[in-house]
């Protein structure tokens, strides 16, 4: 199951994990990201214990959409000690996050 990330808990959860940490910035109005959800799920269950992999929904959580300029989403970022390490901006295929995943690991 995929973490949920919030403006509350992207401190600790997100800045100060030792792991990747992979967010999906997404909302409920946007067709590419509901499309891309399975995908960040099946990812968190694959990569369970080894990579931080959830979902920060953008209208609710205003705060840390606008500290890393999340104008467009779908946008995933890939974060590893505390820096954006990558991103990937709109829907893509699992095999491109994958591959993502593995430069960082």
């Amino acid at each position: 199951m995929a973490l949920e990330f919030t403006d509350a808990n992207f401190q600790t959860d997100v800045l100060d994990s030792d792991k990747l940490t992979v967010i999906d910035f997404w909302a409920e109005w946007c067709g590419p990201c509901r499309a891309i959800g399975p995908v960040i799920e099946e990812l968190s269950k694959e990569y369970s214990g080894k990579v931080n992999i959830g979902k920060l929904n953008v209208d609710h959580n205003p705060s840390v959409s606008v500290n890393y300029g999340i104008t467009s989403i779908p946008a995933i970022l890939f974060i590893k000690g505390g820096k954006v390490v990558d991103k990937q901006i709109g829907a893509v295929p699992k095999s491109m996050l994958e591959k993502k995943i593995q430069a960082h690991l």
